[in-house]
């Protein structure tokens, strides 16, 4: 089995094997399935993390920052040619191995934000969610994504995820018109020194991890009046996700949050998404409202000890 550690990045043949077996095995994300093991390979320069790769799998595992005894798996595929064959509990007793070596105490089948692939395991991924079970790990939370459709276009996904989705309305006119009376302006973060800026906005209300998000994300969008940043919103921190967003409690109730969302989708449309995914989400109603999204994605969070 070929390990990469933390500083050594993963690249060459490792790098194509793993992307080989991720765009065959997650159906579910195959358009994106190379991004993420290339969005894992590149994480916070504080976290440690791994790869490991054979048999025509890879698991990716890592140290959580905010507590060294908590290790997450982040990443399970096998190649469907390779499945049935006991290559993904192989992979991840020896991610189990190496975070224990690490200190870990504990492994999670579960995000490790800022840099994540899936809150936790899809539940349409039945076979991990079997093998995480029988291996002794025990479920201990669900979390969901929302979708917004951003396309009157066909779309052909093989499943039903677009069914009866009503096309978002994204626009902006009249919202950006009662924000401008109110001496707000709405900006898009395009230079380093104006995404710090939001960056230590959001590290200063929310946290590090959104922030390294907003600094890492494909569009960054923001809301600031006198100078003083009122909200934001990012896209593409996570590949083709919506998220994170937040606004300051002084500007809520103003229709910022409304205007962020929407100025991001708007782009995500023009970067030719027919959907987006707003990822990990906590109101399920401000999207509901705001651009008619549904509950889509279900994940099961599982976690085990280490003896």
């Amino acid at each position: 089995m070929s390990r990469v550690p933390q500083a050594a990045g993963l690249g060459g043949a490792e790098l194509r094997e793993a992307v080989r077996a991720a765009e065959a095995a997650l159906t579910l994300d195959s358009a994106e399935a190379g991004a993420l093991v290339r969005r894992l390979a590149a994480p916070p320069a504080d976290r440690t993390w791994t790869a490991l790769v054979a048999g025509g799998g890879v698991v990716m595992a890592s140290l959580s920052s905010r507590d060294p005894s908590v290790g997450h798996l982040d990443l399970l595929a096998v190649h469907p040619e390779r499945q049935g064959r006991g290559v993904g509990r192989e992979l991840v007793r020896a991610a189990e191995e190496w975070l224990r070596g690490q200190g870990a105490t504990q492994a999670r089948f579960a995000g490790n934000p800022p840099c994540y692939a899936w809150p936790g395991v899809d539940v349409r991924y039945t076979a991990a969610a079997c093998l995480a079970e029988s291996l002794g790990y025990e479920r201990y939370h669900v979390a969901w994504n929302m979708t917004a459709r951003l396309t009157t276009a066909h779309i052909t996904t093989g499943d039903t995820a677009t069914a009866g989705l009503a096309t978002a309305d994204l626009g902006t006119a009249n919202d950006l018109a009662l924000l401008a009376e109110a001496g707000v302006a709405v900006r898009r973060a395009d230079d380093g020194d104006e995404r710090g800026r939001v960056a230590a906005f959001v590290g200063e209300h929310w946290n590090e991890r959104w922030a390294w998000e907003a600094l890492n994300a494909t569009g960054l969008h923001y809301a600031e009046r006198d100078g003083r940043v009122l909200g934001f919103a990012a896209w593409g921190s996570r590949p083709s996700w919506f998220g994170p967003m937040g606004t300051a409690p002084e500007a809520r109730g103003l229709g910022v949050g409304r205007v962020l969302l929407r100025r991001c989708l708007a782009e995500q449309r023009a970067a030719g998404q027919a959907t987006a995914e707003i990822g990990w989400v906590g109101p399920l109603r401000f999207y509901a409202r705001a651009v008619g999204a549904r509950a889509e994605r279900v994940f099961w969070l599982y976690r085990r000890d280490l003896a």
